[in-house]
């Protein structure tokens, strides 16, 4: 294969750009060949914008077209799986939108079969991309932060209105979106911090339902998790906090890093805090050797990039940067938090009780209030601000 045949599903926001990128010819070895979109307005876009580019309402027609090699699904979250299911199916490779899906268990069944018919599968993880977030988890990996002792974000410039929540009747529903900020905003946060931190073995959550807004799902969260060695970890995000805060810290027994408006910060000790603590000494001075790094990403290329890696994968065989295996764990920590609030704020124990989660979100989508989706007429096929980092 020379070059990968890609058709893009749901001609939405996201998907306008997606499929603008790859009719400009702006990811190399890839090619735009084929879209799909149940609305006639959204299929009337494309006659006009896609000159000679096939336009298909049912999807399954466009997997079984031969036009394809592979696809990128951009369409509310609960059907990311359920369709990247039918396209592995159909031999197709598959890049989904964030988040994988709804529910831990339909994001194991789709790694599975990714596994089972070897075809590639893979996240827009899109911030993984930024060099700020790459060197941290370098750091970290590496040892040179030590052993993890406490990280914390807070992540609460989510900022929206009440008339965003209203703008379309799936916003901020259970049967609609399958959340709320977890969902929607937080998706990329939540999976950096294990990215860069390695997954918890607890998660206790507090998930506010409505706190500033008139929704049916969390508007305010803060999860308290613990990993494996002791370290512990908070995260807090929110849709009703302005101009709210995008910080994370992380301590470890050789000094601290702080990511804050595109800079990472690093304080490193001169040796280990474990030894320093053996000190006699009441209150010692410690001389840190200081360290800042300025982001040097175009945030507005992040997307475009995950495509580009994800076609070189499968020319290529390069490593995927956000392989579908990893939305599983960005996907529990939400999962898990949850659960954990349904319960009256109990601990979690991680891998936990898919089942159990399924049941009570059930309860919840049953009871929904989601009303129809609304078809945005006017997608600008640019890559919003909103869905970059957000500093």
């Amino acid at each position: 294969m020379d070059i990968v045949r890609i058709g893009v599903i749901g001609i939405g926001n996201i998907g306008t750009a997606h499929a603008n990128t790859l009719f400009a010819g702006e990811v190399e070895g890839a090619v735009l060949s084929a879209v799909c979109d149940i609305s006639p307005d959204r299929q009337a876009f494309c006659k006009e914008s896609y000159k000679d580019i096939p336009i298909f309402e049912n999807y399954n027609d466009m997997f079984a077209s031969g036009l394809i090699d592979a696809v990128i699904v951009s369409v509310p979250h609960k059907l990311h799986c359920a369709i990247g299911i039918d396209a592995l199916n159909a031999g197709l490779n598959v890049l989904v939108e964030k988040p994988i899906d709804i529910t831990v268990t339909q994001a194991k069944a789709i790694n599975e079969l990714s596994r089972k018919v070897d075809k590639k599968f893979a996240i827009m993880f899109n911030q993984r991309t930024n060099d700020v977030f790459a060197r941290a988890r370098k750091i970290v990996k590496s040892g040179e932060l030590g052993e993890l002792k406490r990280s914390v974000w807070i992540i609460t410039n989510w900022y929206r209105t009440q008339y965003y929540y209203n703008s379309a009747g799936w916003r901020a529903t259970w049967n609609g979106e399958g959340g709320g900020v977890l969902l929607n905003q937080a998706p990329h946060n939540l999976d950096l911090w294990q990215w860069i931190c390695g997954m918890p073995t607890e998660v206790r959550a507090d998930c506010e339902i409505g706190k500033y807004h008139n929704i049916e799902v969390e508007d305010d969260v803060t999860i308290n998790v613990r990993y494996p060695n002791g370290a512990t970890g908070v995260f807090i995000t929110s849709t009703g906090e302005y101009p709210g805060t995008n910080r994370l810290e992380i301590s470890g027994t050789r000094g601290k890093l702080v990511l804050e408006n595109g800079t990472l910060k690093w304080w490193k000790l001169p040796e280990d805090e474990t030894v320093i603590r053996k000190a006699p000494k009441m209150v010692p001075s410690i001389d840190c050797e200081y360290e800042e790094y300025i982001s040097q990403s175009d945030s507005s290329t992040a997307h475009k990039m995950i495509i580009q890696n994800f076609t070189n994968a499968i020319l290529h065989g390069e490593e995927l940067l956000s392989p579908g295996t990893d939305g599983i764990y960005e996907l529990a920590l939400s999962n898990a938090a949850y659960l954990s609030a349904w319960q009256g704020g109990i601990t979690i124990k991680l891998p936990f009780d898919t089942a159990e989660f399924d049941r009570l979100l059930n309860q919840r989508v049953q009871n929904s209030t989601s009303g129809e989706q609304k078809q945005n007429k006017n997608a600008s096929g640019r890559y919003s601000h909103r869905w970059q980092v957000n500093w």
